[in-house]
């Protein structure tokens, strides 16, 4: 008769295959595992804040800030804030993609372009765009493209290099080969280095959006009447710790929710890349 293996074989396999490098891990326990986390995160404040190891004025609890929470949507217009901010943060980032990705496409695809727009756009790369929060107020008031431009700028040169790089690593194979089919310059973009380069553009787009969510409330933080950055501000000057810790968190779940989005819609329409 053959032998069977102990029982406690096989979820000691599975435990050392939890912990091999770049191993997939399954959708649920990867599910799991992030709640996990959270959990976890939350177990800590609130043992720090409810135990009384931390002072209620530097930061407030769960409940605290849950309470509070309930307060900015029921009696201070709190989903008018924001509203405002999600308006900015897409608006700011569609202007900066609808300028960078054809930009960056074309540095990517053409090497004198490449070569008369890198040192500059690299240049900017490194400004930090609330420097620019003086300069946007005297030419654009403290109105709402104040705060596009502000959102903008820290996002284009960013698009514009990675999209850049992104279509210039394509396949010289591909290219070649289209060549050799009869297609000329401009065919080589339109059939070869876009298709190519699209699902890595997407993803350049879905990370520079988390970038943005930065920006928004840099700028709201100066001269902004409304926005999850405008009650930030006026919660710090108040020491409402709960009221600060959840327009964080509020960001922190449009983000996450916006990030995920852009995960579907790209698979979507770029099942193919992930093969």
């Amino acid at each position: 008769m053959p032998v069977q293996s102990p029982p406690a074989a096989a979820p000691a396999r599975t435990r050392r295959r939890l912990m091999v490098p770049l191993e997939p891990v399954r959708p649920q326990l990867k599910w799991l595992l992030g709640t996990a986390f959270f959990v976890l995160f939350v177990a800590v404040w609130a043992l720090a804040t409810l135990g009384g190891f931390v002072s209620p004025t530097f930061l407030a609890s769960p409940i605290t800030m849950l309470r509070e929470g309930v307060l900015l949507f029921t009696e201070y217009g709190f989903a008018h804030d924001v509203a405002m901010t999600v308006w900015r943060v897409m608006g700011g980032f569609v202007l900066a993609a609808a300028v960078a990705v054809p930009l960056g496409i074309a540095m990517g695809a053409w090497k004198p372009v490449e070569a008369f727009c890198e040192p500059f756009v690299s240049f900017c790369r490194y400004l930090p765009a609330s420097a620019f929060i003086p300069l946007l107020i005297l030419w654009a008031g403290v109105g709402e493209l104040q705060k596009l431009l502000v959102i903008f700028i820290g996002s284009v040169f960013q698009i514009t290099l990675m999209v850049a790089v992104t279509v210039g690593g394509a396949r010289r194979d591909l290219v070649e080969a289209a060549y050799t089919l009869g297609a000329g310059n401009t065919g080589i973009v339109r059939r070869v280095l876009i298709p190519g380069a699209a699902p890595g553009i997407a993803e350049s787009l879905r990370l520079v959006l988390g970038w943005a969510w930065t920006y928004v409330i840099v700028a709201e933080l100066i001269g902004a009447s409304s926005g999850i950055g405008h009650m930030i501000t006026d919660s710090q000057a108040l020491l409402n710790t709960g009221q600060i810790i959840f327009g964080i968190i509020v960001i922190g779940i449009i983000g996450l929710f916006s990030d995920f989005l852009f995960k579907t819609i790209n698979h979507r329409l770029f099942a193919w890349s992930a093969l």
